[in-house]
């Protein structure tokens, strides 16, 4: 059942990867930047950090989610929209906002509930775009 890997549209996992990678740009830094900051304490208008591993980090877990969501569809043989879809908003909710209510609940966080809905409708929006993707190419 698994055994897909020689079966995996590369060129797409390649699309999908970047647009995640985008999507996170857009949704963090342009469309909810002040929000995030305030969901993790910072002052409004605090620029992100440029360590080596902020700047790769997100790059290389988008192209995890990317391939793991590709090896997946594969694997389920998942060859329509609508089941792509459903896939998508599966592991988009049940997964990756789910791990992410769970992180963001920890005492570290000031606001947990804000985060979450920043970074959990990332990862359903983020999900549904890979998986429409990972179908279309």
């Amino acid at each position: 059942m698994f055994d897909v890997l020689g079966n995996l549209n590369w060129f797409g996992i390649l699309l999908g990867f970047i647009a995640l990678t985008l999507l996170g740009g857009v949704w963090f830094a342009g469309l909810f930047p002040k929000a995030y900051n305030r969901s993790l304490g910072r002052e409004v208008g605090a620029k992100a950090p440029t360590s080596p591993l902020f700047l790769a980090g997100p790059p290389l877990t988008s192209l995890v989610i990317t391939l793991t969501s590709a090896i997946l569809i594969a694997a389920l043989k998942i060859d329509t929209y609508g089941d792509a879809l459903l896939f998508g908003l599966i592991v988009g909710l049940g997964h990756l906002t789910a791990n992410t209510v769970t992180i963001a609940i920890n005492p570290n966080f000031p606001r947990p509930l804000l985060y979450a809905a920043i970074s959990g409708s990332y990862n359903i929006v983020g999900s549904l775009i890979v998986c429409a993707i990972l179908l279309a190419v």
